[in-house]
């Protein structure tokens, strides 16, 4: 009888000590204004250099083509807390370009739709839990011109 608890109890701390398992992210990108260039997404865990997360070696990050919707997958993401910055690179120069040297004239995203006022959003206003399994999110492409 004490083996067969000492069994149970070495079972269930086995179980409960398992790591969290790597799951997937989708995102789904609406309104592009057109399917000119690419879009380029970053999924980052790290709040000091968000959203110019290319700085991050550890970062998700992934180029596709620009269409009218655009579906991005993210796979073997750890659960965790991130945030989610795009950019519609309509003349695919590797760069968000600007007018005036500050407005943006490429369309740009964020996840949990994170506004932007006069400087990108914070990490705190985009962030996002990441479980176990499939997340998806939906995120609006937007344009300031």
């Amino acid at each position: 009888m004490r083996l067969a608890a000492w069994a149970l109890a070495v079972s269930a701390t086995l179980l409960t000590a398992a790591p969290a398992l790597a799951g997937d992210v989708i995102i789904t990108i609406t309104d592009l204004r057109s399917s000119k260039g690419v879009v380029r997404a970053c999924m980052t865990i790290r709040a000091d250099i968000f959203p110019k997360c290319i700085k991050d070696t550890g970062a998700h990050r992934t180029v596709v083509p620009a269409g009218k919707t655009v579906e991005i997958r993210f796979t073997g993401v750890k659960p965790g807390d991130y945030a989610i910055a795009l950019l519609h690179d309509e003349n695919d120069n590797g760069k968000a370009d600007r007018a005036l040297g500050m407005m943006p004239k490429e369309g740009y995203g964020f996840s949990r739709d994170a506004p932007v006022k006069l400087a990108p959003p914070k990490f705190k206003d985009a962030v996002m839990t990441v479980g176990e399994g499939t997340s998806r999110v939906t995120i609006k492409m937007r344009y300031f011109l």
